[in-house]
């Protein structure tokens, strides 16, 4: 009998190994430039399909095919339909929406009348059914139009086409059109402009700004994709829903107590130690004066600020300033933020350190690997960040960094997608000390740097440690850049072993004749190799390009 155990208990572990992996459902996504993935060129424009993962578990993968410019026609004639079709398996749902492009009728190989534009939508239908994968039609989405603060429709006959061959064939529809029409008229006209790609002048990417009411902003992506998914829990696409994240966030951090918690320390606290899941906590606006500790068995944390301008985490050590003991705190002791913890990542929130021109004074301390912040400040003096750690890699989207002497500083691997960074009084805007055995220091992509400071007052970047690299691609460079560009440090063995570069730097600051001979101008092939998987390695940090 007990033989007969074992024997039994042996089968029953051989067919566990033997089951088949549970099978992943894909999302297609076909449409136009109001879904698409966008390159960080033309940050801050932002496409829903970007938006629309994070409401998903793992076992949703969204596989965004949406393509600026496009109509049914054009996505036809190009075979990007075909290439969808060729690779939906069943199960699997084809998101399509379009009709921004169909209604360019005067635009060869683009445009398409009704009739034309419903019959391309029935045979997306029919032939996604025919792989046994579910097709949603979504009806195109407004354009922000409004006329004396009257919202005006501008898509004329097509969206009660989608409806139409919605009705006509059962197909589930989610009617972005009217719910973005609903979306824009409780906001009103001056509100909605933030859901929109609206950039004053100045920007990297925008010189001399943006107004545009048809693509979206990260916010108006992120709320157009909420609206996607309340039309898959509306239509009760059960395969889809039970794969929605049951809760946005863990902790809710509150100063007038209407969350778990009043500070931010007693939710990082309050996270088990070793956690194998993602701990969100939300941080509601308000000031909080706290020294954060994030340890390293606190990993895999998010933090979500209500308000980049409102939710503000500070403190005011400095270097100089005496701890308990009677000793001076140290450049790394002053931080008002530690970050250990691997996989941490930050949004929309505030870091500085308030204690104002008194030496080094560091807001942010990140010496863990995989470490990212979007749309978020940090405010101070000099050594604002400190980029700690030797093995850490690090990735800024869309921040803003403020500071005087080295105010980016430190041994880590980081990118600055997209980031403003400002320059107050004079100094030097990095000091990076990258080990010697790595390839990649800092890395500043289409970012702008600018400031109050005096024209010609401040360096791209001095060596903190011999064999600093620091590079800067398709940035923006306001008259405060000095005409040389980089500091040696006082130490002539430094040209021999620092890495700067530049490539096709723009604006007052761009001096490529002027700068010192021991700095790089890239070539295009040379650019071409600071790619995130070239930099970041097998870390892909979401939504980044």
């Amino acid at each position: 009998m007990k033989q007969r155990n074992w024997i039994g208990a042996l089968c029953i572990a051989l067919l566990a190994f033997a089951a088949p992996e549970r099978k992943k459902i894909t999302i297609w996504m076909a449409g136009d430039s109001t879904m698409a993935n966008k390159s960080p060129k033309t940050y801050p424009e932002t496409g829903w399909g970007m938006a629309l993962g994070q409401f998903f578990d793992e076992d949703v993968i969204i596989a965004n095919r949406a393509q600026n410019g496009r109509s049914t026609l054009s996505f036809i004639n190009e075979k990007r339909w075909q290439a969808i079709i060729d690779s939906a398996t069943e199960g699997d749902y084809v998101f399509i929406e379009f009709g921004h492009n169909d209604e360019k009728v005067n635009k060869p190989g683009v445009g398409v009348y009704p009739a034309a534009y419903g019959a391309n939508l029935v045979k997306f239908v029919l032939e996604v059914r025919a792989k046994k994968a579910i097709p949603v039609l979504l009806t195109p989405i407004m354009r922000r139009n409004f006329k004396n603060g009257v919202l005006e429709d501008t898509h004329g006959e097509y969206p009660p086409v989608v409806r139409r061959v919605a009705d006509s064939l059962k197909v589930p529809l989610i009617d972005m059109h009217l719910k973005s029409e609903a979306l824009l008229n409780g906001m009103g006209d001056e509100p909605s402009k933030k859901l929109f790609n609206y950039v004053d002048s100045g920007h990297v990417n925008y010189p001399k700004g943006n107004k545009d009411n048809t693509h979206f902003s990260p916010a108006g992506a992120t709320a157009m994709a909420e609206l996607a998914v309340q039309g898959i829990k509306e239509l009760k696409l059960e395969s889809l829903v039970k794969h929605l994240k049951k809760k946005q966030y863990d902790f809710v951090v509150a100063k007038d107590g209407s969350g778990q918690f009043t500070t931010v320390q007693e939710a990082i606290n309050a996270i088990p130690d070793m956690r194998k899941s993602e701990t969100v906590i939300y941080i509601k606006n308000g000031v909080y004066k706290e020294k954060l500790v994030l340890p390293e068995s606190k990993n895999m944390v998010t933090f979500i600020g209500e308000n980049v301008d409102s939710t503000i985490i500070t403190y005011d050590d400095f270097a100089g300033k005496k701890n308990i003991l009677g000793e001076a705190m140290g450049t790394s002791g002053s931080s008002g933020f530690f970050i250990y913890g691997k996989d941490f990542s930050a949004s929309n929130i505030t870091f500085q350190n308030s204690a104002g021109p008194v030496g080094q004074a560091v807001a942010v301390f990140v010496g863990s690997d995989r470490v990212k912040f979007t749309n978020c400040r940090f405010l101070g003096f000099q050594d604002t960040l400190y980029t700690y750690g030797v093995e850490s890699r690090q990735y800024y989207r869309s921040c803003y960094i403020e500071g005087t002497v080295d105010f980016i500083f430190g041994a880590s691997t980081a990118v600055f997608d997209s980031c403003t960074i400002f320059c107050k009084k004079a100094g030097y805007v990095t000091a990076a000390s990258t080990p010697e055995n790595k390839k990649y220091g800092y890395v500043f992509r289409y970012c702008t740097i600018k400031g109050d400071a005096p024209a010609g007052s401040y360096f791209l970047g001095r060596p903190w440690r011999p064999y600093a690299k620091t590079v800067y691609i398709s940035c923006n460079l306001g008259n405060q850049v000095k005409a040389e560009g980089w500091d040696n440090w006082g130490k002539k063995d430094n040209e021999k072993t620092t890495y700067y570069a530049e490539y096709k730097s723009t604006g007052a600051g761009a001096n490529n004749g002027a700068r010192v001979p021991w700095s790089h101008q890239l070539t295009a092939s040379e650019a071409g190799l600071y790619t995130l998987e070239q930099i970041l390695g097998d870390w892909k940090p979401e939504n980044a390009n």
